[in-house]
């Protein structure tokens, strides 16, 4: 109680004194749905004239969240057996092209991460993990389906085909999709969604695989561990070919039942059998995105039973953007404000939005709260120190340039340094420059030495420039030396 009296007061500042300056470092992300094109692609791409309308639709989406300062996209690349990738394994998802096993003449996740990369953006491949479709969607894929390609490894239960985690080979068959997902993509995480058993799994139909291989274990603490062992086989072969890459995955938001709230209902490791708590213990997660969609007493006391559980990995609240809507709960901008408040103020590494369409639709004024105020300037992602941290070394001085309307900002990789760098450009309009201020960063997570700043040339100005790197495990090097550069009409 203690705590919630704190944040209020907190709540009660912001309002008086206007908003405080937002975190230097956080993720700020959403989760860009494609099943059923929900958020994208809106319509099937079937002529030359389709696919540039499918590109630009996902520009344009990568555009306004760039706008709002937003960081970290987690793009659905597989939705119910099918995918928005090249597979060997599964078919191209309808959504792209209008027929299961069609490319619209291009790769949408290579596209995707490509243009997520040129807006300063990480890219993750969201992957659901057991659900493989209805009967009717698995007619239609005919014999692309992993129905009919792999029967042994799946259950009909309650009208839907699911991958069963009992069936010891259906972690050689979900390991071979994320091997060509990372092998093949440059992607900056992989984010595994339902990793979990059905709801209301009770009578789920595995009872024979319990007899074979259940041992002495209950039913309960058998299930949590056939996603266990999968959990920790995929992040181990991960880490040992690209360990840059994250892995994260989004249980439900409720971890388990706890003290402060026994009636907490359906619950991760009571429904469900994830166990992501041990994930973290066992250091087999570098992220939890959790889905928060909550309010008050169901969501407040969760986070702290999440951070508590972390083991130093990032605990990201996954916020119900779409419960804002009237045909849903009818929540008020406030309400997920307050729960960014409290994400920040108390151990969360960021927050996430479900789904993309209903923070940029601007419902209740969500997207120009999160632009002005919220992400109203950039922020780097938080160091991922477990994994690598070792200091990368720093650029030197930035040159400018005077072109046209814009100034160019441009520097050079250190020779000596052999990593991937991304780079972060600060500023400030007197001699000196506060990087501890996010207000001072002009961009971050550059994937090139060159920068254009638009500029109005009829003021003259003094700018000062410095630019530092960053690993891809998000270490920062000491900034660079500071240029000072004046902007004026006339030679000086």
């Amino acid at each position: 109680m203690r705590k919630y009296c704190l944040l209020l007061l907190v709540i009660l500042f912001v309002q008086v004194l206007g908003a405080v300056e937002p975190p230097k470092k956080e993720i700020r992300g959403v989760w860009l749905t494609t099943v059923y094109g929900l958020d994208w692609p809106h319509k099937p791409a079937t002529t030359e004239a389709g696919r540039k309308a499918q590109q630009h639709g996902l520009c344009d989406i990568l555009d306004r969240l760039q706008d709002a300062n937003f960081n970290t996209v987690f793009l659905q690349v597989r939705m119910r057996g099918d995918v928005i990738y090249r597979s060997a394994f599964e078919p191209a998802s309808k959504v792209l092209s209008g027929k299961y096993g069609q490319m619209p003449g291009y790769d949408p996740l290579a596209f995707a991460i490509e243009e997520c990369h040129k807006r300063g953006m990480e890219c993750h491949a969201w992957f659901v993990t057991f659900p493989v479709g209805t009967d009717k969607s698995v007619k239609e894929q005919g014999k692309l389906s992993v129905v009919k390609r792999h029967p042994k490894l799946c259950k009909q239960y309650k009208g839907e085909w699911f991958l069963d985690p009992g069936v010891p080979e259906t972690t050689d068959y979900l390991l071979s999709l994320v091997k060509e997902l990372v092998m093949g993509y440059d992607i900056d995480g992989i984010h595994f969604d339902y990793i979990r058993y059905p709801e209301q799994a009770k009578n789920f139909p595995d009872k024979a695989l319990y007899t074979k291989y259940g041992k002495k274990m209950s039913l309960e603490d058998w299930r949590r561990e056939n996603i266990n062992k999968m959990v920790y086989r995929i992040y181990d072969w991960v880490k040992s070919v690209k360990p840059y890459v994250q892995v994260s995955s989004s249980p439900l938001g409720k971890y388990n039942r706890i003290e402060r709230v026994p009636n907490a209902g359906w619950t991760a490791y009571e429904s469900v059998f994830q166990d992501p708590k041990m994930w973290m213990l066992q250091g087999k997660q570098d992220m939890i995105v959790p889905m928060m969609y909550y309010l008050h007493d169901n969501f407040f006391p969760f986070v702290d039973n999440w951070v508590s559980n972390c083991n130093g990995r990032l605990v990201v609240p996954g916020l119900g953007a779409y419960r804002m809507l009237k045909e849903e709960a009818d929540w008020t901008v406030n309400d997920i404000t307050d729960q960014i408040d409290y994400s920040r103020y108390y151990g969360g590494a960021g927050c996430a939005f479900f789904r993309c369409g209903n923070v940029l639709d601007n419902t209740k004024g969500l997207y120009d709260e999160l632009k002005n105020n919220y992400y109203k300037y950039p922020a780097q992602l938080p160091p991922l120190t477990w994994l690598n941290d070792s200091i990368p070394v720093s650029p030197e001085e930035i040159r400018v340039e005077h072109v046209g309307n814009e100034l160019k900002l441009f520097w050079q990789k250190p020779e000596e340094e052999k990593q991937e760098l991304t780079y972060t450009v600060y500023y400030s309009l007197s001699d000196s420059i506060d990087i501890s201020s996010a207000k001072n960063i002009l961009m971050t997570g550059i994937r090139d030495t060159v920068l254009y700043l638009p500029v109005d040339t009829a003021v003259e100005r003094g700018y000062s420039f410095s630019v530092s790197a960053s690993t891809r495990y998000h270490i920062e090097s000491e900034p660079s030396g500071e240029t000072y550069y004046y902007l004026s009409k006339f030679p000086k």
